[in-house]
């Protein structure tokens, strides 16, 4: 293998030159000037190959082959060596480490520079990018990769991953705010560890800042501090999110799984209500013309929850949340109501994972809640209370208000029709009370904190 990588060097540098020389102008039906650029990067990671000693690795020795080839094609009168410089990037990626991802940024970098429009250069520059921790510019290269692309089905792990790294980004972004809004009681060793944090930097980088800000804060307002808890919950959710993608489940029905960043958005700015599910207001909604109907109908999002009895099937719901109770594994009718988004809530995760496989309609739902949002009560990355009375758990319209309260995006929640057989239990009429802005004959406006 020695002699052939020695060869295989001296094939690429009598192309392409030595690190240093000038770009070669262009001979008739000689190769492009991003082509020996891209040759001389591969020589130059030929070279430290040669000089670390005996190859063992197959990745590597398929690296190998790969510029062979491209080499190959670049030597051949009116051959076309853009695919070669694909797959030899890749192979560069495949094989691991910085010194292979940054010789597949390089490579990238000259096919899209020599073809601006190939969405498989962006893809293969978002994927090198991506692999140094350059997060930000990843993103800005697989959305240029997904302009291009017109295979939805192939575009939907692009379209996971950019959704991972901006959830990353954003669990930096709230931590950097919290820290913020608290800095006038911290000390000058944690704002200087939270002006080092930042979503722009390497992963590595950000990984080591927010281990720093997440000790420095700890140190100075100890464990038990809520906005401890929080950064420390959001640090958790950040190296969850550094270690694998949020993969897509192709038995949830083709919905798009949404966790807490993409609740916060669903919910943005909007006017929320939810609605009771009793015969009376289910008898309002339908008739036409009715005050209750036109309220309802003005509310940017319709929540309804659990088992819809009353309501007519066509009744507007924008998100259904239900709580799966009694003895796992859970067992019941699937949920064919129509909705935008469903929230199901339940524990312990292998028979809620189950419930979701075996209950969920395909085309039902645009959005599924993630895991992240099976527990909001007691799990420590929100609510983080501890677990109510088994005799009586809460009920999943406390469950959705007390959610939309923490995420705080919503510009207004109200309940319609949660009177009479439809009260809440007294405990959650009292936690309602005291956030009630205004009462009527129809709604409990709640004031989001």
């Amino acid at each position: 293998m020695g002699q052939t990588l020695t060869g295989l060097l001296t094939s690429v540098r009598a192309i392409a030159g030595r690190p240093g020389t000038p770009p070669r102008a262009r001979p008739g039906g000689g190769p492009d000037p991003e082509l020996l650029a891209a040759l001389r990067h591969c020589g130059d990671h030929l070279a430290a190959l040669a000089a670390s000693g005996p190859l063992t690795d197959a990745r590597r020795t398929r690296l190998i082959a790969s510029i062979g080839a491209l080499t190959t094609a670049c030597s051949t009168p009116g051959a076309d060596a853009f695919d070669a410089l694909l797959r030899t990037g890749q192979q560069a990626l495949d094989s691991g480490g910085d010194a292979g991802a940054r010789l597949a940024l390089a490579l990238a970098d000259e096919a899209t520079v020599l073809r601006a429009r190939s969405k498989g250069a962006w893809r293969l520059r978002g994927n090198a990018l991506d692999a140094l921790g350059r997060s930000e510019e990843a993103i800005t290269a697989y959305e240029r990769h997904l302009a291009l692309q017109q295979n939805a089905a192939a575009s939907r792990d692009v379209e996971r991953r950019i959704a991972t790294l901006r959830a990353a980004g954003d669990r930096i972004d709230e931590a950097l705010a919290l820290v913020e809004g608290g800095e006038g009681a911290t000390g000058a060793g944690v704002g200087a560890g939270a002006v080092r944090l930042s979503r722009h930097l390497p992963a590595a980088d950000a990984l080591a800042a927010f281990t720093e800000l997440v000790r420095l804060r700890t140190a100075e307002r100890g464990a038990a501090d809520p906005a401890v808890r929080r950064l420390a919950a959001l640090y958790a959710e950040h190296r969850r999110l550094a270690d694998r993608d949020p993969m897509a489940d192709p038995l949830l029905g083709g919905a798009e799984p949404i966790g807490v960043p993409g609740l916060r958005r669903f919910l943005a700015g909007r006017t929320v209500c939810l609605v009771a599910d009793t015969p009376h207001t289910a008898e309002q909604e339908q008739r036409p013309g009715s005050s209750l109907a036109a309220l309802i109908g003005g509310y940017d999002l319709v929540v309804r929850c659990d088992a819809v009895r009353h309501a007519a099937p066509t009744a507007r719901t924008d998100l259904h949340a239900v709580t799966l109770r009694g003895d796992s594994p859970w067992k019941g009718p699937r949920w064919d109501r129509r909705a935008t988004a469903r929230l199901v809530f339940g524990d312990p995760l292998p028979h809620w994972r189950l419930a979701l496989r075996s209950r969920l309609v395909p085309g039902a739902q645009d959005r599924v809640g993630d895991a992240t949002l099976r527990r909001p009560l007691h799990d420590p990355a929100l609510l983080a209370e501890a677990a109510a009375d088994a005799d009586e758990p809460a009920s999943t319209a406390f469950t959705v208000l007390r959610l939309l309260d923490f995420l705080g995006t919503p510009a207004r929640v109200d309940l319609i029709g949660f009177e009479g057989p439809a009260a809440l239990p007294p405990r959650e009429r009292e936690w309602i009370g005291a956030r009630t802005g205004r009462t009527d004959d129809t709604a409990v406006r709640i004031t989001l904190r």
